[in-house]
């Protein structure tokens, strides 16, 4: 997949992440003309009493949970969006939410990084509509 200026910079936010979230490491993905696969893994570190970590972390008076696959998608979101909207003049970037499955076994996560790298093999001009 050859990657336009957006592309690049979709995937340098994507690259990003683990250093705004630094409990996700990211594994297999692709940035493809509409849409993006990718596959982070969540690592939680137990702490306090009884194992029990906080989601919540306060933020101006306001509590926004940070450690969810919700705030990292959204905060990629956000970043691309930026930059699309200051540098092109393209408004409406990503539809309103984002398909996710937790991968339970080896077999299944192989599979899904198989159709990830397949991807942009099988992708069809057409399937821009």
């Amino acid at each position: 997949m050859q990657l336009n200026e957006a592309g690049l910079i979709a995937q340098k936010c994507w690259l990003e992440i683990p250093e705004h979230f630094p409990h996700a490491t990211l594994l297999d993905f692709v940035i493809m003309p509409n849409h993006i696969h990718g596959i982070i893994e969540i690592i939680y570190n137990p702490v306090g009493a009884k194992n029990f970590s906080p989601l919540l972390e306060p933020q101006s008076g306001c509590t926004s949970p940070t450690k969810t696959i919700g705030s990292i998608v959204r905060g990629f979101k956000i970043g691309v969006t930026k930059w699309i909207r200051q540098h092109t003049t393209i408004h409406e970037v990503w539809q309103r939410n984002y398909y996710d499955h937790i991968i339970h076994d080896t077999d299944s996560f192989e599979r899904i990084c198989k159709y990830i790298r397949d991807n942009p093999k099988n992708w069809n001009e057409n399937d821009l509509s």
